[in-house]
């Protein structure tokens, strides 16, 4: 299985602590509910229902309140109760947002149900993640869900399995660690240690963001020696509420989380002109993502400040970067005439052995909808600027396959193969089909 290929993140810090609690209920006589998930990126991506209208939600350990993004088929069905009109500040490079904050919403999750949850509904139609994940995300959520009930996510599986609390039996586990979790405006952190060459463990607060599709964000920080050490390229983190966020890539020695160290991780970090609102903790020091997370399978007790890691067959796979400098989004669909596989024939058996096709094969075409793949940023000094190309060209074939019949991670995933691989790549450059060769090459070496 491929790796994560892009970074998608969302800070909400502007969404805190303006609801009164509501709650998540099962059924009466139902303590726990199984929910598949697609895991996309590192991300999860869940069914919820707002008010009656099916939506995909990402599960975020690290927002503290729902948001829809009301760009999708949300914008024209979803209700909107209790409206009022404010400004949001996320993290980017961008201006505050308009955005509506609702009460006394109904949300169903799997079973379990909330009759009066707030939300928040962002307008802007280019605060459109779906190209960067390859399908529509209409909302995100994240403290409201997990605080009613312990939440058991099994990475190997693919579903989440809830439970009320008080009937959660935390099993012995010799291969397991239970972690201590603190929580800032409702957002959970966990003490870790990072190995950064230098021949110590430094302690470092980490946000616990299973919405990041990234392994490890730290903050540089002279004093306490958080710095970069290796090798290191400037790149696109990727999209906040308000922006583009960039810095640097390199890698770390280890990061330590209870008796699990997880050796040589990925890690960015975040040019600090871009991301202030992120230290509206001041003890924070970074990010945990989804690629770290996605190797334990986790169980969240909010309600005790407590995490169960246990290291599933994702624990040792390798860490590793795009290596063609290319970076590429799902930018449409286009209609396709096919040959369908049906075909029209008649057929008689007239005796034994013998066999009668009356009638013509006719061809049977069929319209279905392909995606469209379309490089929306070509990295400076890359292999792909060196090869000569161009943002805006699409992607049409990669290694003598059509992208076409291929999902985005599917796409993405050549470009993380190893150093040295050759890629045969056609593109559609304004209509003119140009044909290129790219040699990949690791950005630190």
């Amino acid at each position: 299985m491929h790796r994560s290929k892009i970074i998608f993140f969302l800070i909400f810090t502007a969404f805190q602590g303006l609801y009164s609690q509501s709650i998540y209920m099962l059924p009466e006589g139902k303590t726990s509910d199984k929910i598949r998930f697609e895991l996309i990126n590192n991300v999860m991506l869940i069914p919820v229902e707002v008010n009656g209208l099916e939506l995909t939600f990402l599960l975020d350990t690290g927002v503290s309140k729902p948001i829809v993004f009301n760009f999708l088929k949300a914008a024209d069905s979803l209700k909107i109760l209790n409206a009022e009109k404010i400004q949001v500040r996320g993290l980017g490079d961008g201006s505050d947002l308009d955005a509506l904050r609702s009460s006394h919403n109904t949300f169903k999750i799997g079973e379990a149900v909330n009759s009066d949850q707030a939300f928040y509904a962002v307008f802007d139609p280019e605060l459109n993640f779906a190209p960067k994940i390859g399908k529509p995300v209409d909302g995100i959520i994240g403290y409201d869900f997990f605080k009613d009930f312990t939440v058991e996510i099994n990475y190997n599986r693919k579903f989440i399995r809830v439970e009320k609390t008080s009937d959660y039996n935390f099993k012995t586990c010799n291969r397991c660690q239970v972690l201590d979790l603190n929580f800032e405006y409702n957002r959970p952190y966990v003490l870790s240690y990072v190995d950064i060459g230098k021949k110590k463990k430094i302690p470092v607060n980490l946000l616990v963001d299973s919405g990041s599709s990234d392994a490890l964000w730290l903050f540089e920080d002279e004093e306490n020696d958080i710095k970069i050490t290796q090798k290191s390229f400037f790149d696109y983190l990727g999209a906040g509420l308000s922006g583009s966020v960039h810095g640097k890539r390199s890698k770390i020695k280890k990061l330590a989380l209870g008796k699990f160290d997880v050796e040589s991780p990925k890690v960015a970090f975040p040019d600090t002109l871009a991301i202030a609102a992120m230290k509206s903790y001041e003890d924070r020091n970074g990010s945990i993502g989804g690629e770290i997370l996605k190797r334990f399978n986790c169980v969240f007790d909010y309600s005790n400040s407590k995490l169960m890691l246990k290291p599933n067959s994702y624990f040792k796979e390798e860490f590793s970067y795009n290596k063609s400098g290319i970076l590429v989004e799902n930018s449409g669909v286009r209609m396709v005439m096919e040959l369908s596989a049906n075909q029209n024939s008649a057929v008689s058996f007239s005796g034994r052995n013998s066999v009668n096709i009356n009638g013509v094969i006719k061809p049977n075409y069929k319209y279905n909808l392909k995606p469209v793949y379309t490089i929306y940023q070509v990295l400076p000094n890359s292999p792909a600027e060196k090869a000569g190309f161009l943002k805006r060209d699409e992607i049409t074939f990669i290694n003598n396959r059509s992208t076409q019949d291929m999902t985005l991670e599917k796409l993405i995933g050549y470009f993380y193969e190893d150093s040295g691989e050759e890629l045969k790549i056609i593109v559609n450059r304004n209509g003119i089909v140009r044909k290129f060769r790219l040699i990949l090459k690791s950005p630190i070496e």
